[in-house]
């Protein structure tokens, strides 16, 4: 028999919230509108039990809901108001998408009865969203919220996770109806069957040099040790995808680093090597084979094996021997134990790559470079804690972080993976304001860091204590690193005349100081840990050494070697 539910007259705004609650939202990142206005109200009669952040940019309140997505595993929210404010946000949804981010953007809409009139700020957000969210809607009937929300979570969370989009009219938000609370969402994943099991094992136990790469969204921790588990046993070596480090701990013997912008030349020569390639959660793009080029397509030069949620990414870009669409967490589970006799003939195999990721991470001490973030990196990485946070922004100064620090659960690296600058600093306010006891890292560069360093008012408002550590090279370096390989000495609109970033930051409440030195930089770090405030570093580094592997004028050489060829 149906247990009677009994409801109370609600506007489409209280309506919202309630669903919110039930599905366990706890939080959301936003910019106030006034198109809805009714979902602020009604979100001030929970303020007991949900967090609002009010970030200082459409664009960093997005960011801020996407890392939150990331660190937690379930859709990040955020809330903004109708045209302008969408378009600030929709870089955080492009993010979400490619990054396979769990994230619901809420967006006031204009009332109903002036749509197609080209209205104040009037958008049609499910054709503006449309190519680049997982789902995006408008809810036009205030009895339908329910509905759409539990769907939305949902959308978001299963399969390959991603962004949902959803359009608000104000009108509709105000319309007070009587309706029932939808269900707790529960998110659908693929399950690895017991024959796609034994039909895995069997691929792996014929190879004679396996090589795993890990990636994507939906690791847990406890999935993250299973994997870690499984590859200890059997010995056989891990590779990560571009910013997915931290799925197993560096330091295990089987790690043998990351396919991204910072990869060791040893471990493509690995790559090359192996006779068999098991992927299981990435996508296998443009970064993580370096511009789908160490990998053959659309027939790889090696075996294939390719584990993802979604069934049809596999073989979109590459054809794989066997296919299975399985959720990286299910797939773990099975192999959590499994142990297939090999280990003492992959062994060697396996300790060679990781001997050669230890050496390539550990920078050299020539003392070449007045800050040389390399051997600082490296003086400072042993002390860090277990659980640290590390959130990334793009350009050439993440490499420093993704080559020379280590990751592993229960710490966390977040970085956009889509490569948008301005990314790092809100995606450390959100997961400092989320875990406060945490010690939280971001990487920026001084491009970055002016498109939306100002989020450090939003750390201070909300108590949290990230530190930033700002590379200054007065450039946009790999912009600029590529300009000089293409067309050495022809500088065209990367040069950056920067004011003074210490200023700034303590005029925005954090704890500031300017490093040149390499010397300088770990007792500096410290000083930031002990501030109990928001934090920036200035790091003054040359321009020449634009990224970990190379230099403006090695550059600058083997352009012209080229030319006079």
């Amino acid at each position: 028999m149906l247990q009677k539910v009994t409801t109370k007259p609600r506007t489409g705004g209280q309506i919202l919230v309630d669903q919110l609650l039930i599905h366990g939202a706890d939080t959301a990142y936003c910019v106030p509108g006034e198109s809805y206005l009714e979902v602020l109200d009604a979100l001030h009669d929970v303020k007991d039990r949900f967090t609002l952040i009010n970030a200082r940019h459409e664009a960093g309140a997005a960011d801020m809901a996407e890392a939150h997505g990331k660190l937690t595993g379930k859709p990040g929210i955020c809330m903004v108001t109708r045209g302008p404010g969408a378009c600030h946000a929709a870089i955080g949804v492009h993010i979400a998408q490619q990054d396979s981010t769990p994230m619901i953007l809420l967006v006031g809409q204009i009332a109903r009865d002036t749509t197609d009139r080209e209205a104040f700020q009037e958008v049609d957000y499910r054709a503006m969203f449309g190519p680049i969210a997982k789902w995006a809607t408008q809810i036009d009937d205030a009895r339908r919220v329910p509905e759409y929300m539990a769907r939305a979570f949902r959308v978001a969370t299963s399969g390959r996770p991603g962004p949902v989009v959803i359009a608000l009219p104000e009108d509709m938000l105000t319309d007070v109806v009587d309706v029932a609370d939808a269900r707790p969402y529960a998110p659908t994943h693929a399950e690895l069957s017991n024959d796609s099991l034994e039909a895995l094992k069997a691929e792996i136990a014929e190879a004679k040099k396996p090589l795993l790469l890990l990636g994507g969204s939906g690791w847990s921790d406890a999935s993250a040790a299973a994997i870690t588990r499984f590859a200890e046993t059997n010995k056989i070596p891990v590779t990560c995808s571009f910013r997915r480090q931290d799925i197993v701990n560096n330091l295990s013997p089987v790690f043998a680093g990351d396919f991204g912008t910072s990869t060791a030349p040893t471990l493509y020569g690995h790559q090359r090597d192996a006779d068999l390639l098991i992927v299981i959660g990435a996508r296998l793009g443009e970064m993580t084979t370096k511009t789908y080029t160490t990998i053959n397509s659309p027939n790889p030069q090696t075996r294939l094996v390719h584990l993802y949620p979604d069934a049809d990414e596999i073989g979109r870009v590459y054809s794989p021997d066997l296919g299975i669409a399985a959720a990286p967490a299910s797939v773990a589970a099975a192999l959590d134990g499994v142990d297939l006799g090999k280990g003492d003939v992959w062994g060697d195999w396996c300790d060679r790559l990781h001997a050669d990721y230890l050496t390539d991470s550990d920078a050299p001490n020539g003392g070449e470079w007045n800050l040389d973030m390399g051997v600082a990196l490296n003086q400072i990485r042993d002390s860090l804690p277990d659980d640290t946070i590390v959130t990334l922004d793009a350009g050439n100064h993440t490499g420093w972080a993704q080559r020379f620090l280590r990751y592993g659960r229960p710490g966390r690296i977040i970085g956009s993976t889509c490569g948008s600058m301005g990314y790092a600093v809100p995606a450390a306010v959100a997961a400092s304001v989320a875990e406060p006891e945490r010690l939280t890292l971001a990487f920026v560069g001084d491009g970055g860091f002016m498109m939306s360093g100002m989020e450090l008012a939003t750390a201070a408002q909300y108590g949290g204590c990230p530190i930033v550590l700002l590379f200054n090279n007065g450039i946009y370096g790999t912009i600029r690193m590529h300009q000089e390989r293409d067309h050495p000495e022809r500088v065209s609109g990367t040069t950056l005349i920067n004011q003074d970033f210490v200023k700034l930051a303590e005029g925005l409440g954090a704890h500031a100081e300017r490093v040149t030195k390499t010397a300088d930089f770990a007792a500096a770090f410290e000083r930031a840990r002990a501030s109990g405030r928001p934090a920036l570093i200035e790091l003054v580094t040359d321009p020449d050494q634009i990224s970990t592997r190379t230099t403006i004028g090695k550059l600058r050489d083997a352009a012209r070697a080229k030319a006079n060829a």
